[in-house]
């Protein structure tokens, strides 16, 4: 069994994934490269491999209970035990001019699938193996779309925005990320949700304005606080100052 601190980033051959795996690295953790399509995920371990990294590829299709499952247990034979999961895998999707009467169940559904069912999946299905960890943790990538105080506030930004599926997704997500952090609050796990910030990433066209690498510092920060960090929030970036801190729910 390695002594060396274990992370999986889900959807990690790319994008925010792929800089976090990347940072993780750099921290002098082996990370698990959790991917869904093969080829995809052992480009992005060569890559990482290449710039020093100790990386492994882990085939994990997180809207796949069975996938999941195999990925557990192949984590569990080979490692015995993981420190950081960072739940990382989202897509975006809206039907029409993203008007909340144009969205469609089809669509509602395969978000949440993807940015709130496979969470909880995957979240299950490794915290055996966390538990196993002196320091576990767990980061959800989340938005601050996901913040209904924010949405709901006139003065924002994100006032604009109508779409359904992906942020009602993320204020979910949150949800999940807040239970979570109550059932392990007596535990050295701490569970958190991340806000890297608009970035620029397949996910909206690389229209985003801040890179990867920097949306991925907010997921590194979390996966290395110290045993008195906080759990149960979102934390990340803050649009309104260019900093980080805590968002509102």
């Amino acid at each position: 069994m390695t002594t060396t601190k274990l992370a999986l980033v889900t959807g990690a051959n790319k994008g925010i994934g792929y800089a976090t795996a990347r940072q993780l690295a750099g921290r002098g953790m082996t990370v698990l490269v959790g991917a869904r399509d093969a080829d995809r995920g052992g480009a992005a371990v060569a890559a990482l491999r290449d710039g020093g990294a100790d990386a492994h590829p882990v085939a994990l299709e997180v809207t796949d209970p069975e996938s999941v499952a195999a990925a557990a247990k192949h984590v569990a034979q080979e490692y015995g035990r993981l420190d950081v999961l960072v739940n990382n895998a989202g897509i975006v999707r809206a039907d029409g001019s993203a008007l909340p009467s144009e969205t469609t169940l089809a669509t509602l559904r395969e978000v949440y699938e993807t940015n709130v069912f496979a969470v909880v999946t995957v979240t299950n299905a490794f915290l055996p193996l966390l538990r196993r960890s002196p320091a576990g943790r767990i980061v959800n990538v989340s938005s601050e779309v996901g913040s209904i105080t924010t949405m709901t506030d006139p003065e924002s930004f994100l006032w604009p925005l109508t779409s359904v599926p992906y942020p009602s997704s993320k204020s979910a997500l949150n949800m999940v990320t807040a239970m979570y952090a109550k059932e392990l609050r007596d535990t050295p796990i701490l569970v958190n949700a991340a806000n890297p910030g608009y970035c620029a990433t397949d996910l909206n066209g690389n229209s985003g304005y801040r890179s990867a690498e920097q949306g991925a510092e907010v997921s590194v920060h979390l996966a290395t606080l110290p045993a008195d960090g906080p759990s149960g929030l979102l934390w990340g970036h803050l649009a309104a100052d260019d900093s980080s801190g805590a968002l509102p729910w």
